[in-house]
């Protein structure tokens, strides 16, 4: 652990001695006492206390980056803060989410995208989707003839029937990266997906992906060149075919 100098640099001068308790009895022996418990161990426990006290401060939001830094993930900090909310009170919960949020907020497009990101809001095509969804091109479509990119849905989103049209060659290839979704064959069952599937969609069939709708979803969809190549929208998949998977 870093040597600590946090007292030292706020109230140096004004009480020098709980400075030095702070910094080199505090954080420099106590925190440092890895055989005993690990730094993200001591942090998970103080901040419960925190939370306990009712003490939604700067000193609570120092902990929570600190216990980030110290290996605590989002979901794991999301699953302390609902545990002891039955135990440290329900508003002080919500105060503490609040500030987690923003405190996690940065991993929040990397970890729904998957190893590529998020990308942007998927505005273009944004008509013929159920839900929101984002895009983030892997490759530049004016320098190569093969364009791939990765497509985020949110929880319950999908697109629209549609089929990659060509007159020889074509279709498209989907590479799942995280999450869980559907795919769907017109006249055939859905097919779940989970990250490390691929799904080989030929030219000219009528088909569907999206979300689970309690999961994020990401996909690499690559677009296999053709001749006379396009898409044709169709129809909505509806709630009530969608909620019946």
């Amino acid at each position: 652990m870093e040597k600590q100098t946090a007292g030292r640099d706020a109230l140096g001068t004004f009480a020098p001695k709980f400075a030095q308790l702070n910094d080199d009895v505090l954080f420099g022996e106590v925190w440092s006492r890895e055989d005993q418990l690990s730094l993200r161990d001591r942090s998970l426990v103080t901040i419960c206390v925190f939370m306990g006290k009712g003490m939604v401060d700067d000193s609570l939001r120092y902990h929570i980056m600190n216990a980030k830094r110290n290996g605590i993930t989002k979901s794991e900090m999301a699953e302390i803060i609902t545990h002891a909310a039955f135990y440290a009170g329900w508003p002080n919960a919500w105060a503490v989410f609040h500030m987690a949020k923003e405190i996690y907020a940065d991993e929040e497009d990397e970890e729904h995208g998957g190893l590529f990101g998020l990308g942007e809001p998927n505005d273009a095509y944004a008509q013929y989707f159920i839900g929101n969804s984002y895009l983030k091109p892997l490759t530049d479509p004016q320098n190569t003839s093969l364009f791939l990119a990765n497509v985020t849905f949110e929880p319950g989103a999908r697109n629209n029937w549609h089929r990659h049209l060509a007159k020889k060659g074509g279709g498209q290839i989907l590479v799942c990266v995280d999450g869980q979704g559907w795919y769907q064959e017109e006249g055939k069952a859905a097919i779940s997906l989970e990250p490390g599937m691929v799904i080989t969609i030929p030219a000219n069939v009528k088909h569907w992906h999206g979300a689970k709708k309690d999961a994020w979803f990401s996909h690499i969809a690559i677009e296999v060149p053709g001749e006379e190549t396009s898409n044709e929208w169709c129809e909505p998949v509806s709630d009530e075919a969608y909620d019946q998977l």
